[in-house]
């Protein structure tokens, strides 16, 4: 998914498609021909946590996200925090629960939204209070929990397998 970049954050005229030449060829980018400025569209590091709760797997409903899917929690890094830092840090704001252990399941790419998604398995404990940003959320035993096959779901997946439950995947209808 491309930035909808139209403008340049810097002097403000139009950003327009040019290729030049750079280390790896041609590319063709968002440039601004009046002071040289380069959108590179850089994929954006998203956190998300497979959170293991009561011994079972907790999964979050956006607000924002249409219908009943339950996902991972995710969040952005803030500017000098730690990956580990920062997904504790959304753990506890979304969902109140304070984080006992951190490891680190994989990163994975998310192409359709230009991220990449550093996972992790984390171990909470607490009294789940959901930001406004959640509506609902469910604790789910390993063997009933339902992976996706793009992004998070691949860390879920993982996450499943290493602890010997091979993952079962719902599938979604393709978006034309």
């Amino acid at each position: 998914m491309t930035q909808a970049f139209r403008f340049c954050p810097q002097c403000a005229a139009p950003l327009t498609l040019i290729t030049q030449t750079e280390d790896s060829g041609d590319k063709e980018r968002l440039r601004c021909g009046a002071c040289d400025y380069t959108h590179w569209n850089n994929p954006i590091p998203v956190l998300a946590a497979v959170i293991e709760y009561q011994g079972k797997v907790l999964l979050a409903q956006n607000a924002a996200w249409p219908g009943k899917m339950f996902a991972l929690i995710t969040g952005f890094m803030e500017a000098g925090e730690t990956p580990q830092g920062g997904m504790a840090r959304e753990i506890m704001e979304e969902t109140n629960l304070s984080t006992s252990a951190l490891n680190l399941i994989g990163v994975y790419d998310f192409q359709r939204m230009n991220q990449l998604i550093v996972a992790y398995h984390a171990v909470c404990h607490g009294e789940v209070k959901l930001s406004p940003e959640l509506v609902d959320y469910r604790l789910f035993a390993l063997d009933e929990v339902k992976c996706w096959r793009a992004g998070t779901g691949q860390a879920l997946a993982d996450w499943l397998r290493s602890r010997g439950h091979e993952p079962q995947f719902v599938e979604f209808p393709r978006r034309v």
